[in-house]
This record gives structure tokens, C-alpha cells and sequence, in this order.
């Protein structure tokens, strides 16, 4: 069977189409569906095993990136995506997508009616776009299976994650749901594990470094560099000194499609 995979986009998204190639380099179908027409119809979504968000600015990033979009979530999709996730299948947020899916509470469970985690400005105060090293913390997650690190592009002004306070901070990093870490450019092994990671290696002062989050389920994803953008060779900024066989991202979407084979 076919893994068919719905890309859910808004006024604002831009990467859905990048997204849609990704997935369908990997083997699997796609579908690009306006948040609209699954709110008209949310049974839509029992029809996919895979429901991404992409990157972009969502209702143009207004009152804060991601909100809008997560909102509409929150009051009038929450039972269809608990649903989704109830049977087993995937999720995944691109930046964008990673912010609503965190301020929609799909990602992480709310505590006293608010979100334990937020995703907020760069420390830097502005828009960042450059390549990062990233290396990944935990097994848990089904898209980072077999995966020790990566090189991926960011573009984002609101990529800090940040939790309510140590506690949660902790209990999420013993579940090894912080899931995706900045990596120092200076230290390529994979084996660097130190949460102190200065800018721009870290290009956003995120809390232990952090670049991706999953659920305790390990079959929810979030993460504010693009995958999608590294799916082939020469879209490595330095393709033509650094021959690779094929982009870094692409076993995300893999993985993802492998899930249900």
C-alpha cells in the first residue's frame, strides 16, 4: 500500500510544494489540503497515515508565528488530530508547521490549560536563514530513525524554543522527546553532546539547543530546520567540493514512508 500523505496549508504557507517532493522522492502520495476545506470536512483525514504541516508565515506571522493557524487547531480540529495520532500515524511540523503544532497543543500536552513549551523571537532579534549542523539526541523518534546528524537549513525569526520552567524543561529532556539539537560547526562528531552551543551554530538561543521536539509517542514531530530543502546533492551549499549521494534531509521523509511498508 501506498503511503499517502496529506500536506496541510494555509494563507501564508510557501514550502508545501517543496514538501510534497520531499515526500513523494521518498515513495509516498501526496495531497495538499487547505486548512479550510478540512475544516469543512475533518473526516479528510482519516484517508492519510501521514499529516505534515510546512514551512512558511501563516496568515503572515500575525500576533505571533504560527498562532492563527494553531488556534484554529486547538478549538476546531483537536479531536480529528487525537484521532490521527490514537491510530497510529504520523505528524510532522516544518518550521512553521513545528510553531502550530506547539501552540496548537498536538505536540506537547497543555498543563492548567496552557502550553508547557512556546516557541519564541530569535535572541539575535532578527530573521535568521543560514545552514546548520545538527545532531540527533534520542532514538525515540520514528523520522530520525537511523539518523546521527545533519546538515539543514534554517529560516525562521521565532525558533527559540522554550519551556515553562526547568522542571519541564528536564522531564522532556529525560524522555528524550528534544529530540533535535544544534551542533557547534567547530565539533563535527556525533558524539558532541554539550547544550551549550553559541550563535550562529545555534541560531536562535533556544533552551539546550534545541531544534526538534517530538511527542512522548515518538510518531509527532516538530523541528524548525528544513528538511525538505536538503533532499538532493547539489542542494548543499557546497555540492561541487563535498560530493555526497544524496541530501541529508531526505531520510526524514523516508523513514516516515518506511513506517508503513
Amino acid at each position: 500500500m501506498t503511503c499517502r500523505v496529506l500536506i496541510l496549508r494555509a494563507p501564508g504557507t510557501n514550502c508545501d510544494r517543496e514538501t510534497a517532493f520531499a515526500f513523494e522522492a521518498a515513495g509516498a502520495k501526496t495531497e495538499s489540503v487547505h486548512l479550510q476545506r478540512l475544516l469543512e470536512r475533518p473526516q479528510l483525514a482519516a484517508d492519510f497515515q501521514v499529516l505534515c504541516i510546512s514551512g512558511g508565515f501563516s496568515y503572515g506571522d500575525d500576533i505571533s508565528a504560527g498562532r492563527i493557524f494553531g488556534n484554529q487547531i486547538r478549538h476546531h480540529l483537536h479531536d480529528t488530530l487525537e484521532e490521527f495520532k490514537a491510530a497510529g500515524k504520523l505528524i510532522l511540523g516544518i518550521c512553521n508547521g513545528f510553531q502550530v503544532l506547539i501552540k496548537s497543543g498536538v505536540l506537547l500536552p497543555d498543563q492548567a490549560a496552557e502550553p508547557i513549551a512556546t516557541l519564541t523571537l530569535n535572541e539575535s532579534g532578527k530573521f535568521e536563514d543560514r545552514w546548520v549542523y545538527l545532531r540527533v539526541a534520542s532514538s525515540k523518534c520514528v523520522f530520525l530513525q537511523d539518523v546521527d546528524q545533519m546538515y539543514l537549513p534554517v529560516a525562521h525569526a521565532e525558533g527559540k524554543f522554550v519551556a515553562r520552567d526547568a522542571a519541564t524543561l528536564d522531564q522532556l529532556d529525560s524522555a528524550g522527546q528534544l529530540v533535535l539539537r544544534y551542533k557547534s560547526s567547530g565539533d563535527r562528531s556525533a558524539t558532541d553532546i554539550g547544550t551549550e552551543v553559541p550563535y550562529p551554530d545555534c541560531p536562535n538561543g533556544a533552551q539546550r539547543a534545541v531544534a526538534g521536539v517530538c511527542d512522548d509517542s515518538g510518531r509527532v514531530l516538530g523541528l524548525m530546520p528544513h528538511p525538505e530543502r536538503h533532499i538532493d546533492p547539489t542542494n548543499h551549499p557546497r555540492w561541487t567540493r563535498e560530493r555526497r549521494e544524496r541530501g541529508d534531509g531526505l531520510i526524514l521523509f523516508e523513514n516516515a514512508v518506511r513506517y508503513f511498508a
